[in-house]
């Protein structure tokens, strides 16, 4: 590889780490998500604005790019780590686990979750981190004999965690970090230990 191009990919990749950087230390001092702009996090990362565009398109772009960033920690624990995430758990103890997983990152990033689903126009169930955790719950699910139509309960079970349920709970509400955690295990098990019988056999179902 010619000299030149090695040292653009470095720089190019410096530069978002840096501007990674400057994205959530702004985020984390910032009164509202609004206050994040392009403009403040070039000048904060030391980086021109055009470049902050080319690297993560847009504003949502960057939301992304910052949640995933965060994120990467709890993906590792759940590709790799030990039970009840990691691999090798029963799918009746690592369903739930990964749900409070789940809930306890919107809990700890919970400005930022609710202004990257906010910022989707709708298409939460389009976004890339939600595809990867509802593919992962599904495959659980699967796992558990007997269990009925698990990428519909994958999807009820991820409502849940919405990130303006959790704020609605833990903010309007006052809901305990704790309490909240507690609620949501009780629902996930009754959930996976009670599979139900499959759609076709439910009463009033006439559908070929």
């Amino acid at each position: 590889m010619p000299e030149p191009e090695r040292k653009t990919r470095k720089d190019a990749a410096r530069n978002q780490r840096a501007v990674l950087e400057a994205a959530d230390a702004l985020f984390a001092r910032a009164e509202s998500p609004e206050d994040l702009t392009m403009a403040g996090v070039a000048a904060a990362a030391g980086v021109g604005k055009g470049t902050v565009f080319r690297a993560f398109g847009d504003r949502a772009g960057l939301l992304r790019a910052l949640y995933e960033a965060r994120l990467e920690p709890v993906r590792e624990a759940v590709e790799s780590g030990p039970p009840p995430l990691g691999p090798g758990t029963p799918p009746q103890e690592r369903a739930p686990a990964l749900l409070d997983a789940v809930l306890c990152f919107k809990l700890d990033n919970r400005r930022l979750a609710l202004a990257l689903e906010a910022s989707g126009g709708g298409t939460l169930y389009q976004a890339e981190h939600y595809e990867r955790w509802h593919a992962l719950l599904r495959s659980v699910l699967a796992g558990i004999p007997g269990f009925a139509d698990p990428g519909f309960t994958a999807h009820a079970l991820l409502a849940a965690t919405r990130a303006d349920l959790v704020e609605r709970l833990a903010g309007a509400e006052g809901v305990p970090r704790q309490e909240l955690r507690a609620r949501l295990a009780r629902y996930a098990e009754r959930v996976v230990r009670a599979p139900g019988p499959a759609p076709e056999s439910l009463p009033g179902n006439t559908a070929r």
